[in-house]
């Protein structure tokens, strides 16, 4: 189990950026004596060579997209004989599926269960519970594939390649249809900052001139998250950062935002996800649809972009409320801001979410292979205008296209398309958030 390649990881997708998972399991094997090998299926093909030498796949499945892809490869690894490990997020919500069907074991994002499991193999033996320890390892990268594989920052007709880091675990908030929120119960680990500056060196010594923070929340730490971004501008001054905001955050802590700017920051991902009341409550977001200007208001005033991520798909959607997003889009100068794709997310439910508590009439059967609970709208509109925008983004609609099928769905008047002002929002080269 310690020779090279005998333990390969795999990363299957980490919103196009390198992946810190993977990265971070790699260092943590790598000190304890193993050699593992690594390969990302997201920019790269699965190298049938690298099975036929694995013992131990172990798939890193930090997100839903990662967990449908890793699937597959759990299958090929078993072909060609290896033991299969999941390990992530998404592998702790769905272990019980896992473990019956894909994999022989299961892990979240505590890397000692990993160095844990790879040595309990190797030495034949039972493996044992294993403390959670705040892990200071810079992670690995050199076996990754380049920066220049992976999403980069476009911005006033540049790209810049992209540093992927995570400044903390976990999220201090129970967002009821948040997946982090069953694993970490309102808890959040902070990476020490030491580790998070010499994973950003070893990025930008490879390229990168902008930092993607990747935390579900980079003011869950607020001191934490303002002296990583005064170290970071003091070490190199000319590179820029984003992070994730919640709104309740970007307005609790406007007062930083101005230096946080002054450090690099050009735009925060915002998960608005709606600006229906009904929907904002019952997924007990924390702000209500009055915060989101706001905290426009906050960003711009600062100096950097909001870009709002949408969930507006939901078992409380009304019509009315789909229709609404494109205008506050229009009114608020947010059409470049806010991808395509966003207008057409929907709900998903995977084991352990707080919405299957006291579910509705709503709810159906568990979908196995999309790991996630069924669910359909109680207005079959609702639903049918989901399917014709998913299939409209998917072949390439814009924000004109997909506002013309919500207004047709209302049976109102088509709105005209009229010139905007078109303007250059920094933004990654890859547009998707789940």
């Amino acid at each position: 189990m310690r020779g090279p390649g005998e333990i390969l990881v795999i990363s299957c997708y980490e919103l196009g950026r390198q992946p810190v998972a993977v990265a971070g399991a790699i260092a943590a094997l790598e000190r304890a004596g193993f050699a593992p090998a690594a390969q990302d299926i997201s920019v790269e093909r699965l190298s049938p060579e690298g099975l036929s030498r694995a013992r131990l796949v172990l798939i890193s499945v930090p997100m839903h997209t990662a967990l449908q892809l890793g699937v597959r490869v759990a299958a090929k690894a078993r072909e060609a004989g290896a033991q299969v490990g999941f390990f992530g997020l998404y592998a702790l919500l769905n272990a019980e599926h896992l473990l019956s069907r894909h994999a022989d074991f299961v892990a979240g994002e505590n890397l000692d269960d990993l160095v844990e499991l790879a040595t309990a193999l190797s030495e034949g033996r039972q493996t044992r519970p294993v403390e959670r320890r705040r892990d200071v390892a810079l992670p690995s990268r050199a076996a990754l594939p380049l920066l220049d594989r992976y999403a980069k920052l476009s911005w006033n007709g540049a790209e810049r390649l992209v540093a992927s880091v995570d400044a903390s675990q976990g999220c201090k908030h129970l967002c009821r249809h948040c997946p982090i929120v069953p694993v970490y119960q309102g808890r959040f680990l902070a990476v020490p900052r030491e580790t998070v500056l010499a994973d950003i060196d070893q990025q930008i010594r490879a390229g990168a001139r902008h930092v993607s923070f990747g935390d579900p929340d980079f003011l869950n730490g607020p001191t934490h998250a303002l002296r990583i971004a005064r170290e970071l501008h003091a070490r190199w001054p000319q590179v820029t950062f984003d992070a994730t905001i919640k709104i309740e955050h970007l307005l609790e802590h406007r007062a930083l935002l101005p230096e946080l700017v002054r450090s690099g920051l050009i735009f925060v991902t915002s998960a608005v996800e709606s600006l229906s009341s009904r929907v904002l409550e019952t997924l007990r977001k924390g702000h209500t649809a009055a915060d989101v200007p706001l905290a426009l208001r906050a960003a711009r005033e600062a100096g950097a972009e909001l870009r709002p991520t949408l969930l507006p798909y939901t078992p409380w959607t009304e019509l009315a409320d789909l229709a609404a997003l494109f205008e506050f889009a229009l009114e608020h100068d947010l059409v470049d801001a806010i991808d395509p794709v966003q207008y057409t997310l929907r709900l998903l439910l995977p084991p352990g979410s707080l919405l299957l508590e006291g579910a509705g009439a709503w709810l159906r059967e568990f979908d196995a292979e999309a790991f996630s609970w069924r669910w359909e709208h109680e207005d079959p509109r609702v639903d049918a205008l989901w399917r014709e925008s998913a299939a409209a983004a998917h072949a390439g609609a814009g924000f004109d296209d997909l506002r013309e099928l919500a207004d047709r769905a209302l049976r109102r008047p088509i709105a005209a398309r009229k010139r905007r002002r078109q303007r250059s929002v920094p933004r990654l080269t890859e547009p998707w958030f789940c």
